[in-house]
């Protein structure tokens, strides 16, 4: 790997000389434009909107559009003069907890590595950061920007994670959040059942890029002369459906069957189990109502009343 950052890390009075490189790296295949008849590369040159002639890099510049056809001009004699204090330090804020952080903030990562005498100090910001379970937000400048960024520990070597500021995270606005849906029980019930039967534990070496094994089938046969094998047609995604409760027990079904188990006891296990219901308040036993006492007979003689 090679070192594309240079600096140390600001933690208190004590500096860290590190190294920055980058943690990952992208796996996909590139191809180049070409002319389809003979197999030319295909080259751009960059010309000016205004007269038309072949701009070189030494006269490019970075201009900022004020709209109506006004354009601010930028040199890098500007950049130079902005007032980056993070330039060659990555200033250590503050020590959070992990699960303070929302993972939609992370941005890149990024290995540190200490150089020259640094290892010392190195190894006892990792051992403080795993010993208190904690994360250090930090600020640091990469290609003339400060980001903000995370450092912790990954495999006992120090991760920088860049994030983005909290103004650069959009704020979902979607019609169905101001509509009032309500599921049954029966149907989270049957939503529980089928997380349950799709449970496991992640393990990132079990997944592959499927499509860029195929495009790599396709360029090896090309290279090789040999016929091209059309990979096995995945399995057609079921059409939308309009019962939402079928489409429920079908997905638990299935993913019983995919693991080798009986689906069907599953699914009318959790079919026939009751929601639990609140307990009636037993009603209180009223006395028993007492015996009217006969009524007495009538005398055949009725007084008058005046």
């Amino acid at each position: 790997m090679r070192a594309i950052w240079k600096g140390a890390v600001s933690f208190g009075l004590v500096s860290i000389a590190v190294k920055l490189y980058s943690a990952t790296e992208e796996k996909d295949i590139r191809f180049h434009q070409v002319h389809r008849t003979d197999g030319g590369r295909i080259k751009y040159q960059r010309t000016c909107s205004v007269d038309g002639e072949v701009v070189s890099y030494d006269d490019i510049a970075k201009g900022y559009d004020l709209g109506g056809g006004e354009m601010v001009i930028l040199t890098d004699e500007d950049f130079a003069e902005l007032p980056l204090t993070t330039s060659r330090a990555i200033d250590v804020l503050q020590f959070v907890p992990a699960d303070q952080i929302d993972p939609l903030l992370f941005a890149k990562a990024y290995y540190l590595e200490p150089e020259g005498q640094a290892a010392k100090p190195y190894v006892l910001l990792r051992d403080a950061l795993t010993e208190a379970d904690r994360v250090a937000i930090v600020k640091i400048a990469l290609r003339q920007r400060e980001q903000l960024a995370t450092l912790r520990v990954h495999d006992d070597v120090l991760v920088l994670n860049t994030m983005l500021w909290p103004d650069e995270v959009r704020t979902p606005d979607f019609g169905f959040l101001d509509d009032d849906i309500e599921t049954r029980p029966a149907e989270l019930a049957m939503a529980s059942s089928l997380i349950d039967s799709m449970a496991g534990s992640f393990k990132p070496e079990e997944f592959t890029d499927n499509y860029r094994a195929a495009l790599q089938e396709v360029i090896d046969a090309k290279v090789e002369g040999r016929e091209i094998v059309a990979p096995e047609e995945a399995e057609e995604a079921p059409a939308a459906a309009v019962d939402l409760m079928a489409a429920l027990k079908a997905s638990v079904e299935r993913a019983k069957k995919a693991r080798g188990e009986k689906p069907e006891e599953r699914a009318r296990a959790v079919e026939a189990t009751p929601m639990p219901k609140k307990k009636a308040t037993p009603a209180k036993k009223s006395a028993p109502a007492k015996k009217a006492p006969p009524a007495k007979k009538a005398t055949k003689a009725t007084k008058k009343t005046a």
